[in-house]
């Protein structure tokens, strides 16, 4: 598959530009070593750190979030759509469809809980000075107050569940308090179109989705190219406020990012092979270590697909129909890697900068992310427009993005080889007692 045009080699030029992982991770450890510079040397107090930090790189960090909320909503909306519609005819494909839906549903649900029993176990964001919290926030005063009263407007308990389905779908799109509203439309207008006759108005209506759709992740990725900048403006604002606390909590975030994906993928899955599937575990992981170098090292479900399927069929000996299915549809939906890191990242700034969220505000991350793992691109950093999103319905200040950026590429190889993982382990567990299913029925 192609790279990137940033990454590939310019003809006429004769130079290789850099990657954009490597354009973010340099901003993040130029504003982390000058903001701890600021923080141990000048301090944080001094005019015209102060000024640098009203003035400068506050308002680029929040000018990049503030582009990052533009493009939710059609973002979200056409993903959501695309990836259902992509699940073809539900009714000819019968309990192979809802399988497979209901195996990805499960386990991304495991996965989230998961992520957030261990994030509450361990709270790698607690413990940071509340003052030090508060004054990053008056930096950006009035986008946290709008997060605020986001988050206050929710409704609470029954009302929370019955509120999920909307009145007014214009209404929850203009809201990022009522942005799960938004999901359960698009989710249901997903299925609409998977359920309704293939006429050629409908076809239309599809294409006209899946082209909303390249239009938003161009965008996205026009916006991305800023990251590297604001990564710079996140880091450097927090060092200069935090010092060394601020990298001891981040490596306690990413310590128990990875030991929640390492628990998932080789503990939850491996017990869903052995009694759904009825697949070995070892022979399991022992056939599917190829697709799982290829998920690490590309950071990107969709560039991994080829192999993925390769491997289902040398390796696995699956049945070709269901694991084209299972794994094409995979790529896009079944995205349980990521919703587990979502739901890690908003619960930990949430730590981080001091808010506490009930269990019903949790309970909520948890099916945003759900919802959000159907919705994610499988592209690198596709999971940031979602993670901004959960943060700020939820009343966490989505500032803190910034160092989670930082490392993120390498979350994201680490997520994206369970998602894959993932994949083939769904398609296992559902071709158990699928091999007799004629080939015509799966087209």
């Amino acid at each position: 598959m192609t790279e990137p045009t940033s990454d590939t080699h310019r003809a006429g030029t004769g130079k290789t530009r850099l990657p954009l992982h490597w354009k973010i991770a340099i901003g993040f450890i130029a504003g982390l070593l000058l903001g701890m510079f600021v923080h141990y040397g000048v301090g944080a107090d001094a005019a015209w750190v102060q000024s640098l930090t009203k003035y400068v790189t506050q308002p680029f960090a929040t000018l990049f979030l503030t582009l990052i909320f533009m493009l939710i909503v059609p973002l979200l909306f056409s993903a959501l759509v695309v990836g259902v519609s992509e699940m073809g005819d539900i009714r000819a494909l019968g309990r192979i469809g809802w399988r497979t839906l209901g195996y990805t549903v499960v386990l991304s649900g495991i996965a989230v809980l998961l992520g957030l029993v261990l994030v509450n176990v361990f709270q790698p964001g607690a413990g940071v000075d509340p003052a030090l919290a508060q004054e990053l926030l008056t930096q950006g005063a009035e986008r946290a107050q709008a997060i605020v009263k986001d988050s206050a407007s929710q409704p609470k308990g029954l009302d929370m569940l019955m509120k999920i389905v909307p009145d007014n779908v214009i209404g929850a799109a203009s809201s990022n308090a009522s942005i799960l509203s938004l999901m359960f439309f698009a989710l249901m207008f997903g299925v609409g179109l998977v359920m309704s006759k293939p006429t050629p108005a409908i076809e239309t209506l599809k294409r006209g989705i899946e082209g909303l759709f390249e239009v938003s992740m161009t965008l996205i990725g026009l916006v991305i190219r800023l990251a590297p900048y604001a990564v710079f403006c996140f880091m450097f604002n927090l060092a200069v406020l935090f010092g060394w606390e601020l990298l001891v909590r981040l490596g306690a975030y990413v310590g128990v990012v990875v030991l929640a994906l390492a628990i998932h993928l080789f503990v939850v899955y491996s017990l869903a092979l052995k009694f759904v599937g009825g697949y070995s575990p070892m022979a399991f992981f022992k056939g599917v270590q190829e697709a799982m170098l290829m998920a690490f090292s590309t950071a990107s479900s969709n560039a991994t697909l080829p192999t993925a399927l390769r491997v289902a069929d040398e390796q696995l000996r699956l049945p070709r129909p269901v694991s084209r299915f299972v794994l094409t549809v995979g790529a896009t939906a079944n995205q349980n890697g990521t919703a587990l890191f979502e739901g890690v990242t908003v619960i930990f700034l949430a730590q981080f900068f001091g808010v506490d969220l009930s269990l019903g505000q949790q309970f909520m991350v948890m099916l945003v992310c759900i919802l959000g793992g159907i919705g994610t691109a499988g592209v690198p950093s596709g999971s940031l427009p979602v993670v901004a999103l959960i943060c700020a319905m939820v009343g966490v200040p989505p500032e803190g993005i910034g160092m989670v950026l930082g490392v993120n590429h390498f979350l994201d190889m680490c997520r994206t080889t369970v998602n894959v993982t993932g994949d083939l382990g769904i398609a296992a567990m559902v071709s158990r007692g699928e091999r007799a299913v004629p080939a015509e029925r799966l087209a």
